[in-house]
């Protein structure tokens, strides 16, 4: 834990936003992501053995990285993936991450992750950023696959969101499904609370699907979302898929429901079947 006190204080004393705006696209410090893709290297992937696989099929220009949602806050996907793409294409291939409002509304995070290539989550900033050549990377799970129950941790679980599908098909890009095995295994999420945020009806004035009770070094039991937490050092295995192409795209690709449905549950059984693959993996070398 010191080596990561350590880094944070050293990246935050470094950076200085040249626009206070989570929406502006030039606030990623390519020597920012440099550091932390050093550090990524030299601490969380030893820790996690975490391999990384399939960055090689990722090809210039635009594409939509498409993550199963992790491990609470830490979501140690996004930054493996970041980390390994910048090590083997450069800056150009890691992709801007979309990230929820309520984050982004304290500070230190905020200073933290926009020099990293974090910008606001909505419609708006990830047609843009592909309009103009980006990479961008989603998790459509949200808050309800990262707090999913541990029972669940080896299931693909986006609760029907397709605005990810309608992204892609807007802007003519293809699909990179990145599945990672392992991560949630980081700590115990007993169950997610669904039920009884539903029964209380707070998920609307929270902005929250879930109320999780979480068993986690070295709190213990937390109930809530949860606080940044030591993760178990168990194994990770990440893999990108080759890139997935529809045969439509456009505004009008994009307002078919029917034909949006039919490719998420190509994007999404093709994730469920490499998540149940990577699992199976795990479980025989863990």
């Amino acid at each position: 834990m010191g080596l990561i006190h350590s880094y944070l204080s050293n990246l935050s004393k470094r950076v200085v936003l040249p626009v206070d705006d989570v929406n502006q696209f030039d606030n990623r410090d390519e020597a920012a992501v440099a550091r932390l893709a050093s550090f990524i290297d030299t601490v969380i992937r030893p820790y996690f053995r975490a391999e990384i696989r399939g960055c090689e099929r990722v090809v210039a220009g635009a594409g939509l990285f498409v993550g199963n949602h992790n491990a609470g806050l830490l979501a140690p996907e996004a930054f493996l993936l970041g980390a390994t793409l910048f090590k083997k294409h450069g800056i150009e291939a890691v992709p801007y991450s979309l990230m929820g409002d309520l984050p982004l509304k304290i500070p230190m995070i905020k200073k933290l992750f926009v020099p990293l290539g974090v910008v606001r989550a909505c419609r708006e900033n990830g047609l843009k950023l592909l309009m103009r050549g980006s990479k961008v990377l989603v998790f459509p799970g949200g808050d309800i696959e990262a707090l999913r129950s541990y029972r669940d941790r080896d299931r693909i679980i986006f609760d029907n969101r397709r605005g990810y599908i309608r992204l892609a098909l807007r802007a003519g890009v293809p699909i990179y499904p990145v599945v990672t095995a392992g991560a949630h295994s980081t700590f115990i999420v007993l169950t997610d609370g669904r039920r009884l945020m539903k029964f209380f009806g707070t998920s609307r004035w929270l902005r929250l699907g879930t109320w999780p009770i979480t068993l986690c070094l070295p709190w213990g039991v937390i109930i809530g979302p949860g606080l940044i937490y030591l993760p178990w050092p168990t194994r990770i295995i990440q893999e990108v898929l080759p890139p997935i192409y529809f045969e439509r795209s456009g505004e009008s690709a994009a307002a078919d429901d029917e034909y949006v449905r039919v490719c998420a549950e190509n994007v999404e059984s093709t994730m469920q079947a490499t998540l149940t693959r990577l699992a199976a993996e795990r479980a025989r070398y863990a």
